[in-house]
């Protein structure tokens, strides 16, 4: 396979979320990942086959891990993998008998990835949660939203994906150069909770510098200013502003048209409110295919906020193939892109439907085609 990191051989602990999205990362970059899924899963997604996204580039091997010769067998690639990710409540890899404490016996080289909500330890580690849980304990969720309502749940972009699966990804591979020097394999614990603590890290910082308030949608990077945020258009559309630099802002207001005077304290939070209003009443008056004609390109930092079926559309995504089609599903390509050993196409989930044990000696040798 292509890409930086061709040669490398991953087990993936089929999983919900972050797991398998740190595995299509690392499959996406060249890794020969083998996915193991529990025999009759259910996905609550309800995505498969091809329209699992997060599960592309890999090949799925059903095994049931209640028979001791499927743990063997797994063990036995364990001793010739790379690395191992898994994304079980923590104490369920040891009860399987595939913690790691004998994969780093059998391979002292192995990095063991482990994504968890809460983390290994500390008094939550045991209990159940989702992305919603995690984020919110890490002050992140607090701070989305509107004054006065309660926070916005941000999809599951930040604990599960953002803070998890990419912080994993992350995790490894520095575990993997560290290894790759020493001859030495370790655990990386990652925790969403962390990973969400992570993200806010500048926030923490400007709250610390008195340059954040407690109160959501009331600063500069929340909606609470006029000059960042979205705004709804004379179709029911929505654009987004981002002109924060003095020079930005001041190409925002000649392109809306509105009196410079009166939009002079730019910085002045007591006047965002109405100068909030006064822009919401400008935007609605064109259409947003109108503003995107005035505004697209232009210093004003100025974007429309498109649906999943606009995106794909969108001329700037199309000349840099941000979005690509596998299998008749349209998906974002790999990214980030590398000069000298860029990612290949990558091809939709594959299952396997032979022996599955067969199979497993095969790949712990290399000589399995997935």
């Amino acid at each position: 396979m292509a890409g930086p990191l061709s040669g490398l051989k991953v087990i993936e602990m089929a999983g919900l979320g972050p797991a398998p999205f740190c595995a299509m990362l690392l499959a996406d970059m060249g890794a020969e990942v083998l996915r193991i899924e529990r025999p009759g899963k259910a996905d609550v997604t309800g995505a498969s086959g091809p329209h699992d996204v997060l599960a592309r580039n890999r090949t799925s091997l059903a095994l049931d891990l209640k028979q001791p010769a499927a743990i063997e067998a797994l063990l036995g690639a364990v001793d010739r993998a790379d690395a191992i990710i898994e994304g079980f409540r923590p104490g369920v890899m040891e009860r399987l008998g595939l913690g790691p404490e004998p994969c780093l016996q059998r391979n002292p080289r192995l990095v063991y990835g482990r994504m968890t909500g809460w983390g290994q330890d500390g008094p939550l580690a045991k209990a159940p949660g989702h992305d919603i849980n995690y984020i919110a304990i890490s002050g992140a969720l607090h701070a989305i939203g509107r004054p006065g309502e309660p926070p916005v749940v941000p999809l599951n972009y930040i604990g599960d994906f953002g803070g998890g699966g990419m912080l994993l990804a992350f995790g490894l591979v520095c575990a993997l150069l560290q290894a790759k020097e020493s001859g030495r394999g370790q655990v990386v614990d990652a925790a969403m909770t962390d990973g969400a603590a992570l993200l806010s890290a500048m926030m923490y910082g400007m709250k610390a510098a008195g340059a954040l308030s407690n109160q959501r949608g009331e600063n500069w990077l929340d909606g609470g200013a006029h000059f960042y945020g979205t705004y709804a258009c004379a179709d029911g559309k929505y654009v987004a502003i981002g002109s924060l630099e003095p020079q930005f802002y001041a190409r925002l207001l000649q392109l809306v048209g509105v009196d410079e005077i009166e939009f002079a304290s730019q910085h002045d939070a007591q006047s965002w409110p109405p100068l909030k209003a006064r822009l919401a009443e400008v935007f609605r008056g064109k259409t947003r295919d109108e503003w995107c004609a005035l505004m697209e390109g232009s210093e004003a930092c100025f974007a429309p906020v498109l649906d999943w079926d606009e995106a794909p559309r969108h001329a700037h995504n199309v000349a840099r193939g941000t979005f690509i089609d596998i299998a008749g599903v349209t998906q974002p390509a790999p990214a980030p892109r590398f000069s000298a050993t860029p990612a290949a196409m990558p091809g939709p989930a594959r299952s396997i439907s032979t022996d599955p044990l067969q199979f497993l000696a095969a790949w712990s040798h290399g000589k399995a085609g997935t």
